[in-house]
């Protein structure tokens, strides 16, 4: 199926999104800082999708 074509049923939960990328984070005091920032791109990335979708933008 193509990305662009909205599934059927009801639009995913934004809260659950941002819950998720947060949830991303956590274990940050376990890995090297340098690892660090791929964590926070992943959960910067799912934060904007996260929050566009609420405006439907």
């Amino acid at each position: 199926m193509h990305p662009d074509v909205p599934l059927p049923g009801p639009p995913p939960d934004p809260v659950d999104g941002i819950d998720r990328a947060l949830a991303g984070l956590d274990g940050l005091d376990q890995l090297e800082v340098v690892d660090h920032v791929a964590r926070f791109d992943i959960a910067h990335a799912a934060l904007t999708d996260a929050l566009t979708s609420i405006d439907k933008v």
